[in-house]
């Protein structure tokens, strides 16, 4: 019997043995047991080639006139970078948000939409590869954002596949880097923009993609840096508390309410 081409690649066992490598240093470190203390990288962008292993999405795809890129940016040059500046490389993720309907696709009714999610990992000889974020409270992202409204997406392995788990990405200081901690169980299941009913827990062992959306629908250039995410157990000054965010964001219930990120989610 002649053995398939794909399982043979250097990449395949590339990524196993990084895998292996992984779970053993998990076990070495007794993780299972106790706090993990080492931050767990979901994502970076530091590469040129990084941006490739993501896909873009706007109402574009499907007749409207919103328009997405994601661009690598080198690092600053200088030895000590403005609070604007970084001195790793990183992700822009920026373009123009329309609310125009095409005149000829009557059958699309909303627009104003642009996101980006990472793609779905290569498989390893363990199988699927997916993320195990149970050992860690917070996301963490080093992002620089214009202010805009902006959701980060969380899809897992559910028995649903279009469930999206979303929260918004405050951000303190526009302009300027920063990083923004989330609580795993803070994040909403959604449905096309819905909040599901009843909620169900994030599935922490299997975190398919991550990434990032800007749904507020307001016409104009958006623009937002993204460095690397990543799991932690770290609570930084950055960590907004629950007090800190009572805003009525775009994601409704069933019934059309607005939800409100200071309220606790079932």
């Amino acid at each position: 019997m002649r053995v398939t081409p794909n399982p043979l690649a250097k990449g395949f066992f590339g990524r196993s043995v990084d895998e292996l490598k992984r779970l053993s240093g998990i076990a070495l470190r007794a993780e299972g047991t106790r706090r993990a203390t080492n931050p767990y990288v979901l994502h970076t962008f530091h590469e040129p080639d990084s941006p490739e292993s993501c896909k873009l999405m706007s109402d574009g795809d499907v007749g409207g006139f919103s328009r997405a890129h994601l661009d690598w940016i080198p690092p600053a040059t200088s030895l000590h970078p403005l609070p604007s500046e970084n001195n790793k490389g990183y992700a822009k993720f920026h373009g123009s948000i329309s609310i125009e309907l095409p005149a000829d696709k009557p059958h699309i009714q909303r627009t104003g939409y642009a996101a980006w999610r990472t793609k779905d990992r290569p498989p390893t000889v363990f199988g699927k590869s997916l993320w195990d974020i149970d050992p860690y409270a917070f996301l963490a992202l080093r992002i620089k954002s214009d202010g805009r409204k902006y959701f980060v997406n969380l899809q897992t392995e559910s028995i649903v596949p279009t469930d999206l788990h979303q929260h918004r990405l405050y951000a303190r200081r526009p302009g300027e880097w920063e990083t923004v901690l989330i609580k795993w169980n803070e994040f909403v299941r959604t449905n096309h923009g819905v909040v599901v009913e009843p909620q169900t827990e994030l599935l922490r062992q299997k975190v398919r993609t991550v990434g990032i959306g800007l749904i507020d629908r307001i016409p104009g250039k958006f623009e937002l840096c993204i460095e690397r995410i990543w799991a932690t157990n770290e609570l930084g000054e950055e960590y907004l508390k629950e007090d800190d965010r009572i805003e009525e964001g775009q994601l409704k219930s069933k019934h059309g309410e607005k939800i409100r990120w200071n309220e606790e989610k079932a």
